[in-house]
């Protein structure tokens, strides 16, 4: 295939993909929201679900602006030949072909950075303190961006030259021992977050002794769940919104559980919240997520080795003779249409678990206190009481707050 007409493709599949994102978007923002369902009576008032609508309003319309810039900026990229450009001057002053695709990518993931980062501040310190949510500071704000890039370079960096000099050294057949890299660094993610890289980012406290960590324990040993330790995190640092996670791929597991989410929730609830959890574990939905994600990988690899070494794909995004690098560009969006049939399969793999583990919290812990912490995070959060069912099918990962409140409701299937 000649590069004019590789081009072509790349940039026909970024204007689709951009267009179909935005249009979901403007279909949800015109989806029709009545009052607040009857389901949340005593939870929101009037005033305070008129609230939670300009805060969808808010967010989307800001997201199609953000959008835009970031799409005319690729294009614009890929059409004069940007990613070629850089790729060649990278080329200029470095010899080493590894060093190059570094410098390269660091580059561009910089300079993308860079471009989003008055979006993140506008978003944190007008969008979400305008409606109470943001806690952050700009000294937290900044020392978040160093520490994330510090990450990047001692992970991302040793990871991206292995795959550099794999690729150069097993040539095409390189897709089969990357896959094995990448598959344990995805376990050693899940296995250690908790323990090395969430600490670089906020304080783990272990939950003191008292009713809720009784409670928890004697829910953990009565559906025989092997826990390991809890933890408080001071999520109130960035964010009143609260969440709660168990991490861990082995035996143990730590339960994390933000402060926002023990301040404005009781024993009874946050048991539940935390059954839920345990439901994942119980119904091996982490397993199976790990499998699905490993094979996910396995076979983008191999669909990348077939396009990484051609020399025309290279040339197409402006480059002069053949690069790694610009091929990777090239096939991370030429790859998009596939990558979205199989994000829209492991969602629907997900929606259905998050239905089968509220089904566990309601038979093993408290239905009633599991619907009341879903709407009462719900509430807290201000989050899209009617999504429309096209943008939930093609972006949600987890049910909508009233088809999950429906489902607790039904006898098990």
């Amino acid at each position: 295939m000649e590069p004019r007409v590789i081009l072509t493709l790349i940039l026909a599949i970024s204007t689709a993909a951009y267009l179909v994102d935005q249009i979901l978007d403007l279909i949800n923002l015109r989806a029709p929201r009545p009052d607040s369902p009857d389901e949340l009576s005593g939870y929101f008032d009037p005033n305070q679900y008129q609230r939670s609508l300009a805060y969808h309003r808010e967010r989307t319309r800001f997201a199609f602006v953000m959008s835009a810039v970031s799409f005319a900026v690729s294009f614009a990229m890929l059409l004069l030949g940007g990613f070629g450009w850089i790729d060649g001057q990278v080329a200029l002053y470095v010899r080493h072909e590894i060093v190059q695709g570094l410098i390269f990518f660091g580059v561009i993931g910089l300079a993308g950075d860079l471009l989003s980062t008055p979006f993140q501040c506008y978003s944190n310190f007008v969008i979400e303190a305008k409606y109470g949510f943001n806690k952050s500071t700009p000294l937290i704000f900044i020392t978040d961006k160093l520490k994330g890039y510090l990450l990047a370079v001692l992970i991302g960096g040793p990871v991206l030259a292995l795959f550099f000099y794999m690729a150069r050294y097993f040539g095409p057949h390189f897709w089969i021992w990357f896959s094995v890299v990448a598959i344990f660094l995805i376990w050693a993610v899940n296995t250690f977050y908790a323990s090395l890289i969430l600490p670089l980012f906020n304080k783990l406290t272990p939950l003191p002794n008292g009713a809720l960590k009784e409670a928890i324990a004697d829910f953990a040993a009565r559906v025989s769940f092997p826990l390991d330790s809890v933890y408080v995190m001071d999520g109130s640092k960035r964010s009143s919104k609260a969440n709660a996670f168990f991490s861990g791929m082995g035996r143990r597991k730590k339960i994390v559980l933000y402060d926002t989410l023990i301040e404005s929730h009781s024993t009874e609830e946050l048991v539940a919240v935390l059954a839920h959890e345990v439901g994942h574990y119980k119904k091996r939905h982490i397993v199976w997520s790990f499998l699905l994600a490993s094979i996910q990988i396995v076979f983008t690899l191999f669909v990348l080795s077939l396009l990484l070494y051609a020399k025309n794909v290279s040339l197409a995004l402006g480059g002069d003779h053949w690069s790694m690098p610009l091929n990777l560009v090239a096939f991370g969006i030429l790859f998009s249409p596939i990558s979205g049939i199989t994000g829209l399969a492991m969602n629907i793999f997900s929606r259905r678990n998050e239905f089968e583990a509220d089904r566990f919290a309601r038979d093993t812990a408290d239905g009633a206190a599991l619907a009341s912490a879903l709407k009462r995070l719900s509430v807290d959060s201000l989050s899209d009481l009617y999504p429309h069912p096209v943008y939930v099918f093609f972006h949600y990962s987890h049910p909508p707050l009233l088809q999950r409140l429906k489902a607790l409701t039904k006898p098990n299937p």
